[in-house]
This record gives structure tokens, C-alpha cells and sequence, in this order.
């Protein structure tokens, strides 16, 4: 997949636990089950009230790990749990930079991925705008002085194909027919940040929106990204 081999690395950048799955699930899945090594950086997750329902960053942080696991991810972690960071992604731009581009375990530096995927410009969560800038800017083409990758894709969420004016179109187009039934399951690992009904994060409006993305490309279902840089 995007001339990558069995053996070379890509770091997924979320905002939060479930958007490497609600985004990109079944194109990680592919990677994984080709031998590519995947990690995932979720950035933040709080303890708060949330569509009438308490979340509890502890449960998210079981859920993400379950996700990853089915995923085949390799790496995972969440880099502000409770955290002030997490409370106000906008006035902690700078330092979320410096943790994509030079962090401890999964970062660019650290992992030195081919690949890097990203939460897509134009997003309707504000976090995932935040995430976007600050990731876009540390996998900038710097020379020698660190490592940058040669592919940056961004990935849109359930809620940007529905309620979105501002979105980036996508250019690139992945067949996640053979994965879905695994990015199906790593969803239901989200059960407490899934919706029922018309909702469009309700697991059957995300099989739409996959299976609808797939008619664009002859796939049963598929994934859609913005192609940031593509250097092969």
C-alpha cells in the first residue's frame, strides 16, 4: 500500500481515542495485516460530561487499547489524559508541535514513519482543526535537521462527511472491503462514543459513509484522504 513495505513505519495522529478508528480503521487494518507497522498518538481525553452521559478517561484508555489490539497496532499511546493540555488544545498549539515532531516514543523523531496520517483541514470539532495545524506543521520539509515523512495523509471523521461545509477534498481513495469487518469490531470497542439512529456516528451511518466513499472507487467500502504530500 502507497509503496510501503513489510517492515516500514506510520504514525496516526487523533485527536482523541476513536478517531484513528472512526477515520482511518479499515486502512490501518490493511496496513497491518501487510506487515507495515503502525502507531497511533492519540492526543487528548477527559472526564466529563458528554451527551448527557459521564465519560471516564480511564475507559477510554481501555477502549483505545482494545481498538488498537484489533487494529494490529503496533504502538499506542495518549499524550494528555486529565490534562490541562486536553482541556484547551487552541492555547497549547506550540506544544503539541513539538510532541508530534520530537516526543517520546511516537513522534517523528522517535519513529521516523513513511507515513503519516492526520486529522483532515476543514473539520467541524474544533480539537480536530487544532490537531490538524499542529500536525501539519511538525511533518514539515525541514533538510537534514530531522526527519520528515514522505507521505502525509488526512483523514475525515463521520461528522465532517455529514455536517462539513469547509472540508478538503479528498484524493486519495483505499479499498477497506477486505478490512471492514475488523474496523467494524475495533468500532464496537467505542461503544459509550458511538450514536444510535441517523446519527452519523452510528455504526450503521459510518458503513454508509464507507460504503458510499467505495462507489467513487469500485470498492464494496473504502476510506478517503487528503493527500498533503505523496513522495515516493
Amino acid at each position: 500500500m502507497f509503496g510501503l513495505k513489510p517492515g516500514d513505519r506510520v504514525l496516526a495522529v487523533a485527536p482523541h481515542p476513536d478517531d484513528e478508528t472512526l477515520g482511518a480503521g479499515g486502512t490501518i487494518a490493511r496496513l497491518t495485516s501487510a506487515g507495515i507497522a503502525v502507531h497511533v498518538l492519540a492526543v487528548a481525553c477527559l472526564t466529563q460530561p458528554r451527551w448527557g452521559t459521564p465519560t471516564d478517561s480511564r475507559l477510554r484508555q481501555e477502549e483505545f487499547h482494545a481498538a488498537c489490539d484489533v487494529l494490529g497496532v503496533t504502538g499506542r499511546r495518549i499524550a494528555f489524559s486529565d490534562a490541562a493540555p486536553a482541556r484547551d488544545l487552541a492555547g497549547h498549539v506550540a506544544e503539541l508541535v513539538r510532541l508530534i515532531e520530537a516526543g517520546p516514543e511516537l513522534s517523528l523523531t522517535a519513529l521516523e514513519p513513511a507515513a503519516l496520517l492526520i486529522p483532515a483541514a476543514g473539520a467541524v470539532h474544533q480539537d480536530h482543526q487544532v490537531v490538524h495545524q499542529a500536525a501539519y506543521a511538525a511533518a514539515r520539509p525541514s533538510g537534514a535537521l530531522r526527519h520528515w515523512p514522505r507521505m502525509v495523509l488526512g483523514f475525515h471523521g463521520p461528522e465532517d462527511h455529514a455536517w462539513s461545509r469547509e472540508g478538503s477534498r479528498p484524493s486519495v481513495w483505499v479499498d477497506v472491503t477486505s478490512t471492514a469487518a475488523v474496523k467494524d469490531k475495533a468500532l464496537e470497542c467505542y461503544t459509550r462514543e458511538l450514536r444510535e439512529g441517523d446519527h452519523p456516528r452510528s455504526l450503521e451511518r459510518i458503513r454508509a459513509i464507507d460504503s458510499a466513499t467505495g462507489a467513487a472507487c469500485g470498492a464494496e467500502r473504502a476510506e478517503a484522504f487528503v493527500a498533503y504530500r505523496m513522495s515516493c
